[in-house]
């Protein structure tokens, strides 16, 4: 079967929704129908064709074109149509970015994962929408990695920031749309007149590739649906100076350093008997982002039950097994911005970090993350859009 998402069901309509309305666009060239157009490019010919006027568009994390590296601040684009950057000198809409404009557009291909900015932003124009009375209309896709399972660690608000703003378990498995109705109603202190067109066809169960929809990376390292499914443990190695495998073909699927052997690594691992996965060795040269230019050691983590394995549990028995081997030369990255580590920041505690280094185990923490996920998923049910 082919789902239809929320920009097909209101294409299909000829944008009906939008008559005579002054549009904000929140998107970016990943955002494509079931024909692979972009978004973009359907509200333009929609707008020529005087159905609405497309005022501006907002750019997340990676520009428009979803091509700018991680991290990258981006400047807007002044212009006829202008855009406006979201991932630049601010992360929410400004009233001069709002001006004229009386519905914000939401379409973009989030991947059910907290760490992934994409979804808070939507937030922060929720936030700004709700403030200055301006209608807001989700377009809402599949997410990739189902919505039935929900796992992880729960968020400090000491550590919030873009990466999770407030606390939502690591694989939330909710929609766009759901986790924009989840905040609204939750979390915003002025809730926006809020809206969602829903997808045609999916239901909870269905991971990316049951939808029938082709697979566009919504960002640079996010190339396929194998790195979405790895993605809610492998962001972790990011808060280390191990090489997560950016700046080779497979981001997010590999991990190594010029002092690991890998061989002795994924023999390590094999040994732990995990579910759903096994470790093979595997050497790589990243040509970009950390140990660039120098051959690395590691293994590539290979899913073999999707349905039994836990990435968030796999990978930080991944870091706890290259930290032991390797006290000398393991290393988290260094604190940044007020004194927080990226890896605390990511997993939402310190306490992971601080167990890991003493040696002791993961466990009791992980009993509280099941707790805390099945009071998460009881708590979202209002939020629900499918079944």
């Amino acid at each position: 079967m082919t789902v239809k998402t929320g920009l097909d069901v209101l294409a299909a309509s000829s944008f009906a929704a939008l008559a005579g309305r002054r549009i904000g666009l929140f998107t970016n060239l990943s955002a494509v129908d079931s024909a692979l157009t972009s978004a973009v490019s359907l509200f333009k010919r929609a707008a020529a064709d005087g159905t609405f006027t497309l005022a501006a568009l907002f750019a997340p994390e990676h520009g428009i074109d979803a091509s700018a590296p991680e991290g990258v601040k981006i400047a807007s684009q002044p212009g006829n149509l202008p855009v406006h950057s979201l991932y630049g000198a601010t992360q929410r809409p400004t009233p001069d970015m709002l001006d004229g404009i009386d519905l914000m557009v939401c379409d973009i291909q989030d991947i059910g994962v907290r760490y992934y900015t994409f979804s808070w932003t939507v937030t922060h124009i929720l936030e700004a929408a709700g403030e200055y009375g301006i209608d807001v209309l989700i377009l809402d896709r599949p997410n990739p990695l189902s919505g039935m399972i929900v796992s992880g660690a729960p968020l400090d608000p000491a550590l919030t920031s873009l990466v999770g703003r407030c606390s939502i378990p690591i694989r939330h498995g909710l929609t766009l749309g759901e986790l924009a109705q989840w905040f609204n109603t939750r979390w915003n202190p002025h809730p926006a007149p809020l809206d969602v067109i829903v997808c045609e066809g999916w239901s909870r169960a269905m991971f990316w590739d049951a939808t029938g929809l082709t697979f566009v990376p919504p960002s640079p390292n996010m190339p396929r649906l194998d790195t979405v499914v790895q993605y809610p443990g492998a962001c972790l190695i990011e808060g280390t100076t191990l090489s997560e495998g950016r700046g080779t073909a497979l981001p997010f699927e590999v991990v190594g350093a010029p002092f690991i052997d890998g061989t002795a690594l994924a023999d390590h691992l094999n040994a732990l008997d995990l579910s759903g996965v096994r470790f093979r060795p595997h050497s790589f040269q990243p040509t970009a982002s950390k140990w660039q230019g120098e051959v690395c050691g590691g293994v590539q983590v290979h899913v073999t039950d999707r349905a039994r394995w836990d990435a968030l549990h796999v990978w930080l028995a991944l870091i706890v097994a290259v930290r032991t081997r390797y006290p000398d030369d393991f290393a988290w990255l260094p604190a940044g911005e007020k004194g927080i580590q990226h890896f605390d920041r990511l997993i939402g505690t310190s306490d992971v970090r601080a167990r890991i280094d003493a040696g002791e185990p993961l466990d009791d923490l992980f009993a509280a993350w099941r707790a805390f996920c099945h009071d998460f998923e009881v708590e979202r049910w209002s939020a629900l859009l499918y079944l």
